[in-house]
Order: C-alpha cells, then sequence, then structure tokens
C-alpha cells in the first residue's frame, strides 16, 4: 500500500506501509538509510507510541522504518491502516524533531595500537591519516540510528561521505565486547564478543547490556555518543574502577 505524496516535497518519497505476516506492519521511510529516514523513523515510532493507537502492542525502530506488532485480538491490519495514514499525513517527518528523553554519552575509546589492530587500514580506506581519522570519528556526536544484530547493539552514524568503505571481502575471527567498528559510513559498538566484516579501528570499557539494570540496554535510538580519545593505560584504570566503562550521560532532548 503506498501513500500519496502529500504534505512531503517531489524530492523525497512518502512513506509506505507494508504487511508485514498477519499480525504485523512496517511503515517504511525509504529505501536505503539517510538522516532525513532515520529521523522520520525515530520521530514516528515515538509518535505512534504517545499516540496509543488501539491494539498496537509493540512499536521498534529500525534504521529507516518502524515496526509495529499488532494483538489481534483487538484490531487487524485493514483497521491499522486509517489511524496510521492520519498520523502519517499530520506533519512531514522528514523534517521532524527528534523524540524527546534523548541523551548524549561521552565513552571513552583507545583507537589504534594492537587492541584495535585495523585504525590504519580503515583511514587509508577514507583518504586520512590515522589521527585525522580519530580526530574526525571524535570531532562530533553520532546518532544511535538503531539497536540490532547483538541485545543492546547500537549502530551509529552518518559519517561524512568519505567513510564510505566497505566490509572486509573475509572475516575478523573475533572483536571482543566494546570493539568500535567502522563500514558504510557506520560506526558499530559491539555489546558481545563476535565475528566481524567491519574494521576494528577503537576499543572502548562500555558495557552496553547490563541484564540486571532496571533498563537493560545501556543506549537507546535517538542517543548521541561522542567519543573522546584515551591512551590504553587510561582505559585500562577506566576499566577497573567503572562498571559502566566510563560511559557519561546528560540530557539532550
Amino acid at each position: 500500500m503506498s501513500l500519496p505524496p502529500e504534505p512531503y516535497g517531489p524530492e523525497q518519497a512518502a512513506p509506505v506501509i507494508h504487511a508485514m505476516g498477519v499480525d504485523g506492519v512496517l511503515v517504511s521511510f525509504g529505501a536505503r538509510l539517510s538522516e532525513r529516514a532515520n529521523r522520520a523513523a525515530l520521530a514516528f515510532s515515538a509518535a505512534v507510541s504517545e499516540a496509543g493507537l488501539h491494539g498496537v502492542a509493540e512499536v521498534a525502530t529500525s534504521l529507516a522504518s518502524v515496526y509495529l506488532r499488532l494483538d489481534l485480538g483487538q484490531t487487524e491490519q485493514e483497521k491499522i491502516s486509517a489511524p496510521l495514514r492520519a498520523l502519517l499525513g499530520a506533519r512531514d517527518w522528514f523534517q521532524a524533531d527528534l523524540p524527546l528523553g534523548r541523551r548524549l554519552w561521552r565513552v571513552p575509546a583507545v583507537f589504534g595500537t594492537e587492541i584495535a589492530p585495523q585504525l590504519d587500514e580503515a583511514a587509508a580506506l577514507a583518504g586520512l591519516t590515522p589521527a585525522e581519522a580519530v580526530a574526525e570519528i571524535c570531532s562530533a556526536p553520532l546518532r544511535v540510528q538503531t539497536i540490532g544484530f547483538a541485545r543492546g547493539q547500537p549502530y551509529l552514524g552518518e559519517l561524512p561521505p568519505h567513510w564510505d568503505i566497505p566490509r572486509q571481502t573475509g572475516l575478523s575471527p573475533q572483536v571482543p565486547e566494546g570493539a568500535l567498528a567502522v563500514a558504510i559510513r557506520q560506526m558499530v559498538l559491539f555489546s558481545v564478543n563476535t565475528p566481524t566484516g567491519w574494521r576494528h579501528l577503537g576499543q572502548t570499557a562500555v558495557r552496553l547490556f547490563r541484564p540486571d539494570a532496571p533498563e537493560p540496554f545501556l543506549l537507546r535510538p535517538g542517543d548521541d555518543v561522542l567519543f573522546q580519545p584515551v591512551t590504553r593505560a587510561e582505559l585500562e584504570n577506566i576499566r577497573a574502577r567503572d562498571p559502566q566503562g566510563g560511559a557519561i550521560a546528560e540530557r539532550v532532548g
């Protein structure tokens, strides 16, 4: 089901509603990731949650879309279409403000050395020296675009266009929890030890998944993360004294 283009401008395709299985609805804001599509997904997801649409049991945000799981005892896909269309038509979601409750996280990170061995390779692919790469990555906050792949794991971005570097053709056998890796204008901060095709250029001590905490995932979609370079000795001191890995948050929205 495609929505009419108004009130969206000619440069931006309108959102599309897709039926997913028997109890799901996907609202897509683009065929590929962009800042505007991610902004729209984050803002619309918050609006759906706030609207309390009858029969919506769960709302989840991906990079450029919003998934709604329905309670089929209360509604069905055909019935939810009209209120979804009304909410979509209420404003231009591509220019919406990001949701309230967002936080800026400052996260210490070591770049390069033997614990983050692919800094030089990633920087060269981006046309930068290692020092330039670190300075650029740490110059401004990166948005948590979505949480996925592993529990509590954020996709961060977008980086400037010269960071549109490919994934490796092979896999690194394993990167540790807290690894910071880059590809396709995004960064991933790994919440678990895992193989990856992304290039490992930084290492943190942050714990993204805390199963015993009231809020098990440290980061939420829409949060910002600002990496702050530290030495390996400083990171080990942080790891020893702070179970949160030195991550400090402040409200920004």
